[in-house]
């Protein structure tokens, strides 16, 4: 199985991410680090009462990760939602050769799914302003698209299967 360097599992809010990073990174043994516990208290507040981050609340979360994400010699997973081109240019600017890991599925199952979690401060009134925001990854982006349908263990082995398929070598 081939490694990347660092993988990204990103999407909107619902999808996964959380759920989904432990097991691949469980499968690729690599550490994994959870995107969330990279937010300053205020971003945390901010979203808990109801309103969507912008761009000037992300980008020291976003560098946060990317500084994470840099310090990988031998591989990682992170979770991270990643929504914009300029989010993951500016992931990959601070670690060359990381690999997305887009998590994709019907908006009726994401919701149905986020409003069953217990205890997350995301709540599904923002899942609409996470679709508006998203920008998918692109033909020249380093990534996978994976469909959320099915078990957890079904989504991790579709991913290890569609990122062992990427062309050329490992990312380094």
């Amino acid at each position: 199985m081939r490694t990347p360097h660092v993988v990204a599992v990103m999407g909107v809010a619902g999808t996964g991410k959380t759920t989904i990073g432990p097991l691949l990174a469980a499968r690729l043994g690599v550490p994994y680090a959870e995107g969330d516990d990279f937010h300053p208290p205020a971003n945390i507040a901010k979203m808990s009462a109801g309103h969507p981050l912008d761009d000037a609340d992300r980008w020291p979360w976003l560098d946060a990760i990317g500084a994470w994400a840099h310090g990988r010699e031998g591989g990682g997973v992170v979770s991270c939602s990643a929504l914009k081109r300029a989010y993951r240019d500016r992931l990959r600017a601070a670690a060359p050769g990381l690999v997305f890991v887009h998590l994709t599925g019907d908006r009726q199952l994401i919701e149905d799914r986020m409003s069953h979690r217990r205890g997350h401060f995301m709540p599904t009134a923002l899942l609409d302003s996470q679709f508006a925001t998203l920008q998918p990854l692109e033909a020249d982006e380093a990534g996978v698209a994976v469909d959320i349908s099915g078990s957890p263990e079904e989504i991790t082995a579709r991913a290890v299967r569609a990122l062992d398929a990427l062309p050329g070598p490992a990312p380094q």
